[in-house]
């Protein structure tokens, strides 16, 4: 009726079925209400596990206990960015990075944060939306919050008042960009926190702010990515 290809794109997804690999269905009485998940766990904890345990074009193996995978990444989401925002000041994240004032852990954080984009929306071009969330995943609770946010501390503590406000904006930039590449997989949460994060907005909610992209060229290790 529209003189044009309705779809371009077709995502066909597998079956949801219970831990015993078997359909859900009310007559056997094994299905999951979604309401139930979000009252026990989080409609965020809830988005993300699914997705993630979703190999592309395979069937899942459903279970409530497995929903404790979302639920204790949205904890360590919420936990990280309480503990920036408690230890920032108010520190506001610069407008540019400035390569002479990065050391060594500035530039490994953000080179590592501009290749996790670069992967990501290469996944997300090839739908493959449960290997971008792992990675997104693996990015801010290994890198960012087991190693970066530790590291950050020498300088939060330290007494250099100048190291100080770095720190903060550099854990502020990075937070800030974690968010809007985990919004569409946990929108809650990240609107929460970047609502309350000291950064210049472009807008008034993440959900139409800029996706983060990679810049080709960019480099804060002083060679040039190819």
């Amino acid at each position: 009726f529209m003189n044009d290809v309705p779809f371009r794109d077709v995502f066909i997804h597998g079956v949801v079925m219970d831990e015993k690999g078997r359909k859900m269905s009310k007559s056997l009485g094994n299905g999951i209400d979604p309401l139930d998940v979000v009252e026990k766990y989080g409609a965020d904890a809830m988005r993300f596990t699914i997705v993630n345990i979703t190999p592309l074009g395979q069937n899942l193996l459903l279970s409530m206990d497995k929903f404790n995978l979302g639920a204790r990444f949205a904890n360590k989401i919420w936990n990280a960015s309480r503990y920036i925002l408690m230890n920032t000041g108010g520190a506001e994240a610069e407008g540019s990075v400035d390569a002479a004032s990065l050391d060594s852990a500035d530039k490994w954080i953000l080179s590592l944060f501009d290749e996790t984009v670069r992967k990501v929306n290469a996944l997300l071009k090839r739908y493959r939306l449960n290997e971008a969330t792992s990675l997104i995943y693996e990015f801010f609770w290994h890198e960012f919050c087991d190693w970066y946010i530790e590291i950050s501390k020498v300088k939060l503590y330290g007494g250099d008042e100048r190291k100080k406000r770095h720190a903060a904006s550099m854990l502020v930039r990075i937070l800030e960009g974690c968010m809007r590449l985990l919004h569409p997989f946990m929108p809650f949460i990240t609107e929460e926190v970047w609502q309350l994060l000291p950064v210049a907005k472009p807008c008034e909610s993440v959900m139409i702010a800029p996706y983060p992209a990679h810049e080709p060229g960019r480099s804060y290790r002083g060679v040039k990515e190819k």
